[in-house]
């Protein structure tokens, strides 16, 4: 009689030990969407950007690279580009994925920071 009593108390409690396990996950499954939300998604928005920004490098473009040089894109081929960098025209071949960014042409007006 005991154990058709426990057998029946088991079955009652099944409903309510199935809740604490999702209870149990929820604060695992909320941590995981807040890392995507907050690292994942705004690194890969950072790396879309990045890419468009070097696939629309041209001839004539002035660039800077990771490891510091500024030059003018003089031609492109595929993903090695060729930088002349300075007044003697010494002429530099880079990777695309070398391209830091673009820099400013000197007729480009900078925006004053606001305060």
């Amino acid at each position: 009689m005991n154990l058709i009593r426990l057998a029946a108390d088991d079955m009652a409690m099944g409903g309510s030990d199935y809740m604490q396990a999702i209870m149990g996950f929820l604060p695992l499954v909320l941590m995981i969407a807040l890392l995507y939300f907050f690292m994942i998604r705004p690194q890969k928005k950072r790396d879309k950007e990045e890419r468009e920004m070097r696939n629309s490098i041209q001839v004539g473009d002035e660039i800077s690279t990771i490891g510091g040089f500024i030059g003018k894109v003089v031609s492109v081929k595929d993903d090695v580009l060729t930088i002349e960098t300075s007044n003697d025209r010494t002429k530099l071949r880079i990777y695309r994925w070398a391209i830091r960014g673009k820099e400013a042409a000197p007729g480009d007006k900078v925006e004053a920071p606001k305060e």
